[in-house]
């Protein structure tokens, strides 16, 4: 077949000059390969050679049938095109062509080349249309014979392909005048099979790109197109699937492929079988016979794609309603695969890999050994099938580091029991694309799943035509029924029935492990957050550090973190850490007074920190209060203590967090090695600190790490790979900012915010408000190019995200990063709903293996296969939404509260849940999670024998079980706070605070001890601080008293009625 493509796809640098030619022959690799077929034929001449002195290589006519020859191989290896109707002899000190004008002048190039490489000189032979080439061939023969004239070897062994039939006039003279020249002829194919089967670099990443076809041909084009035929019951035959993917090849951007279609071919028509008739051949056939997807149907789908020549293969099987017979014959058909791959290792025989296949069959399925495949699969390149690379049980050659090999294995012709006759006959088929490495084989298609549950589909066919013929009986009444409640004459089950089956296996697979896990001591134990402890507080080492008295008033001394208060005559210094609030107050007469409460044990609000523990007998102040004639003075007191306070709990909660951060790998940078993938113009989450103006920065893909950078030296953030725990790339569709966001496994700082969540967008509109408030004509032709512009910077700014993310998705395909599992999961839309999972309503959306709120902050990611169960809370007639509680394998975390869940979305939540085998229980109040959670830890054993988590299911629970769940108390404020993220609780109780919580504490702290007016402190001021402590003691138990009726009493009985007596006002 004619090549017409630049097969190293360089700028020509072999052209026939003025002939205005396209054609280039890179003369780099020329010499290169030249050398490696000289330096192969010197070293093995003997065994694969065939003891040949000269080698023959004559190219046919080019034919619009697919096919594969030793002779083009060679071309296309040798100068990067086939050159048909082509005579090329390879001598020792000459190479001889035959062939047209044209030709010869794009050869003329490779003549310096040759001799340089080789020391061999070229000599063309240029033919006439109207010559049959027989005085040229002659010419070529007395070469031969002068050149072995008077040597040991007078009758030089002539080498050619022997398999090949000569075709065309040239080839057929050829021949011809081959035979009667006298010459020993030997066949030299094994020869050049050894010489093709080791790839060069340039080779593998020709079949890399075949292959990203393939497996994205096959995840794009053809499992959506069967999906969307089997749903909508079309009717398509297997030859039209074969011309819709052949189309895809043929044209890389149908299967969203970036390569130029002047480089991609196929393999062969691409194979679609089902019904009764399957040919695990490559040779097969797509027929003409209707697409069958009935029940126990099975699907083969084959695909294989070109780039530059070389060859790539996929092959899925797809099993419809799948019979246990077929199950267990995929699982193991995949099992042997997998294990045929494995072993294809440097070093290996090629013959393991198929007796490795045989042995797992042998082990778990022996009665299908009469229907495995005689082999496992062929070398693959130029060739589609390369000989001498069979993978079968008698092939004893030596596998090496760049051999690529087509792993097909398969199940042919076995029987099943089934109802439709045309099921009963059914085939198994996988293949896949595997390159050898020095250290690692590479599953270059393995990119297209060929696990069970992603190639195992279940359909339920009766089931929806019972629902139709039910539905037409009843003449459309019954209309509010739920979409999981179908009925049918027959009583089959319907999808609750289903649901409801698999949630009670998964109850008994739940309590189990939570049994064993309890058991085995992990999730035991329940234990609040223990208050982080602060280091000793130092203001000043000795007395002649203070500094010199200004006058007797309260002084700050910035430097020293100390504020100097002047008591009985001298002033005594404290350290700013230590006081809690500071606030001013003006009287009737003009004074001013300033108050500053302390940090002291044993108030609320004050934890017992390392000083306090240190000297537990102390006596420490609580208060102080000043008074004098100027308020101005009293503010600027009040501002400074405030100001300096807020500098030093930043910098003492920044050192704590930074404290516990755990150390990161350095990040290295892509260098030389290779161009970084690079995202511009991105703005993150959290922002960084400081005043200034913020400025959107880069986001770069390295070596093992990402890195976020602005034009400021010190906003850079660095995120290593094995650290993300999980990565989301989320479209803008209905939102305003297409985003990146990076959970990981440890905190990392992003300014001075400790942080588990990295996220980068950009806006893909700008928020504008129209002045004025008129509305504008739907027709205005301002407004349509607006939102036209609009919608084309949306779509833009999507699909440079989505080329990031497929970059970098390709560089965490490598093998060195197999063990992470890193890949970009995308939310999925239609599964979403809306609710309340910290303070404001939000749209929370479930991913392939987590449940993610990006958009608003803070964000909710939440890992599936760290949850223990999900409660559904408030269920129940009449009720228009209900919450979602999660509670961990984690015992130690507080559960998660997701509030105010529309009960629309009931039905969807309960399917999703119930497809990621995730066990769910309804109640109809709030529970007391806190207080479940400590009993279980407290007595694993008594929640073991007593059912598990089987307290929660309302069907199997008595009626007396009511009361019970109602003395848990319905407390929505206090289950808020308690139910946030781990990241924003651990710090609530330190002494070392956030900005924003140190300014609610004090505002708290303000009006608790505020209750009185300052005339009434003044008169009190003489009291013991004995009673004064013993009055703010019981004001503290009493509201402590009232928080404990709070939570153990039922709710309140005005709680429920209300909403009842709304609905009859209404």
């Amino acid at each position: 077949m004619a090549d017409h493509r630049n097969a190293n796809g360089q700028p020509p640098n072999g052209a026939a000059p003025g002939t205005g030619s396209i054609y280039s022959i890179n003369l780099d690799n020329f010499s290169k390969r030249l050398k490696a077929l000289y330096s192969h034929w010197n070293e093995h001449k003997a065994e694969l050679w065939g003891s040949s002195d000269v080698l023959a290589v004559a190219t046919p006519p080019p034919s619009e049938d697919l096919r594969y020859l030793k002779s083009s191989a060679l071309n296309i290896w040798l100068l990067g095109y086939e050159f048909p109707e082509t005579i090329m002899v390879f001598m020792k000190k000459q190479i001889h062509f035959l062939c047209s004008q044209k030709k010869a002048s794009l050869l003329e190039f490779v003549k310096k080349s040759a001799k340089e490489a080789v020391g061999v000189d070229v000599v063309m032979h240029v033919k006439a249309k109207s010559d049959d080439g027989t005085a040229l061939m002659d010419a070529i023969f007395q070469s031969i014979r002068a050149q072995y004239k008077g040597s040991e070897n007078d009758a030089p062994v002539f080498g050619y392909i022997a398999r090949e039939a000569p075709e065309g006039k040239l080839l057929e003279a050829w021949a011809e005048n081959l035979k009667s020249a006298g010459f020993q002829l030997t066949d030299v194919t094994n020869g050049l099979s050894d010489l093709f089967a080791v790839k060069d670099k340039e080779e593998l990443m020709n079949v890399k790109k075949a292959a990203y076809l393939s497996y994205n041909v096959m995840n794009n084009i053809v499992v959506p197109r069967l999906e969307n035929v089997i749903d909508e019951e079309k009717k398509m035959t297997h030859a039209t699937l074969m011309d819709e993917t052949e189309k895809a090849i043929l044209n890389p951007q149908l299967a969203k492929v970036k390569l130029k279609p002047e480089n991609v071919d196929i393999c062969y028509p691409p194979i679609f079988q089902s019904g009764v008739e399957f040919d695990l051949r490559p040779s097969a056939a797509s027929n003409e016979e209707n697409l069958s997807y009935d029940s126990a149907s099975v699907i083969l789908c084959a695909v294989g794609a070109r780039y530059n020549s070389y060859c790539s293969n996929i092959a899925r099987t797809f099993l419809i309603d799948a019979t246990p017979l077929q199950s267990k014959s995929y699982e193991v058909l995949l099992k042997a695969h997998e294990a045929a791959i494995g072993v294809l290792k440097p070093g290996s025989r090629i013959s393991a890999a198929y007796q490795v296949a045989l042995s797992v069959v042998e082990k778990d399925a022996p009665d299908l050994i009469p229907n495995l495949t005689k082999s496992a699969g062929t070398g693959i390149g130029l060739e589609f099938r390369e000989s001498g690379l069979n993978l079968n049980a008698k092939n004893d050659r030596v596998i090496k580091a760049g051999m690529i090999f087509n792993v097909s294995l398969g199940f042919q012709n076995l029987q099943c029991e089934s109802n439709n006759p045309k099921n009963r006959k059914f085939s198994l088929l996988l293949a896949d694309t595997v390159i050898v490495g020095e250290q690692n084989t590479e599953v270059v298609t393995g990119k297209s799943s060929k696990a069970v549950k992603d190639v195992a589909y279940s359909f339920n066919e009766d089931e929806e035509d019972e629902e139709k013929s039910v539905r037409a009986e009843t003449n459309g009444f019954d209309p509010f029924m739920s979409k999981t409640m179908l009925r049918s004459d027959n009583h089959e089950i319907s999808k609750e029935e289903l649901r409801r089956q698999h949630q009670a296996e998964l109850a008994r697979q739940k309590n189990e492990e939570t049994a064993r896990r309890l058991a085995g001591g992990t999730g035991a134990g329940y234990n609040r957050a223990v208050a982080k402890t602060s280091a000793d507080l130092i203001a000043y080492k000795s007395v002649n550090d203070l500094p010199p008295p200004k006058g007797f008033m309260i002084q700050i001394d910035q430097k020293n973190e100390a504020v100097l208060l002047p008591i009985y005559g001298s002033m005594v210094p404290f350290h700013v850490a230590t006081i809690r609030t500071v606030s001013s107050q003006q009287d009737t007469n003009r004074n001013c007074f300033i108050r500053i409460i302390f940090n002291v044990p044993g108030t609320p609000f004050s934890p017992h920190d390392s000083n306090s523990l240190k000297n537990q007998g102390a006596i420490y102040l609580k208060e102080v209060s000043f008074r004098s004639k100027d308020p101005r003075h009293i503010s600027e007191v009040v501002q400074q203590i405030k100001t300096l306070r807020r500098h030093v709990v930043a910098r003492e909660s920044e050192k704590a967090e930074r404290a516990t951060l755990v150390t990161q790998e350095k990040l290295q940078l892509a260098g030389n090695r290779f161009k970084p993938i690079r995202l511009s113009d991105l703005w993150i989450r959290p922002v960084f600190g400081g005043r200034g103006r913020k400025i959107p920065g880069t986001l770069e893909a390295h070596v093992n790490g990402l890195r976020y950078s602005t034009t400021r030296a010190d906003e850079r953030v660095d995120i290593m790979y094995r650290n993300i725990k999980h990565a989301f790339f989320q479209p803008a569709e209905k939102e305003m900012i297409t985003l990146l966001h990076f959970h990981l496994h440890n905190h990392i700082m992003v300014g001075n915010k400790k942080t588990k969540d990295v996220q980068f967008y950009v806006e893909v509109m700008d928020v504008v408000q129209t002045l004025g408030g008129g509305k504008r004509s739907a027709y205005d032709p301002d407004e349509i190019e607006e939102e036209q512009r609009e919608r084309d910077r949306k779509n833009k700014i999507n699909m440079d995200f989505q080329s990031f993310v497929n970059r970098v998705n390709d560089l965490w395909g490598q093998p060195q990063f197999n063990g992470l599992d890193l890949e970009f999961d995308q939310p999925l839309r239609e599964l979403g709903f809306h609710g309340v999972p910290y303070k404001a309503s939000a749209f929370i959306v479930p991913t392939s293996s987590c449940l993610v709120e990006l958009v608003e902050t803070p964000f909710l990611v939440v890992t599936l296969s760290e949850i223990e169960i999900v409660n559904l809370e408030r269920v129940g007639l009449g009720q228009k939404n209900f919450d979602m509680t999660i509670v961990f394998k984690d015992f130690k975390r507080d559960v998660l509260r997701i509030d105010s869940i529309p009960s629309t979305s009931l039905d969807g939540i309960k399917e999703w849940l119930d497809t990621t085998d995730l066990k769910y229980y309804e109640s109809r109040l709030n529970l007391n999670w806190r207080q479940i959670l400590k009993t279980i830890t407290d007595d694993p054993q008594s929640f073991i024998e007593n059912g598990g988590w089987e307290f929660l299911n309302l069907e199997v629970s008595d009626s007396d079980s009511e009361p019970e769940e109602s003395d848990q108390g319905y407390e929505p404020s206090d289950m808020e706070s308690e139910s946030e993220s781990e990241d924003d609780d651990s710090d609530s109780e330190s002494l070392v605070e956030s900005e924003d919580e140190e300014e609610e504490d004090s505002e708290e702290g303000s009006e608790e001890e505020m209750g009185k007016t300052w005339e009434e402190l003044e008169r009190e001021a003489s009291n013991a601080d004995r009673e004064k402590g013993n009055e703010s003691d019981s004001d503290e138990d009493r509201r402590r008293k009232m928080k404990t009726y709070g939570k153990s009493r039922a709710p309140p009985s005005s709680a429920i009625p209300k909403r009842s007596k709304l609905r009859q006002m209404r």
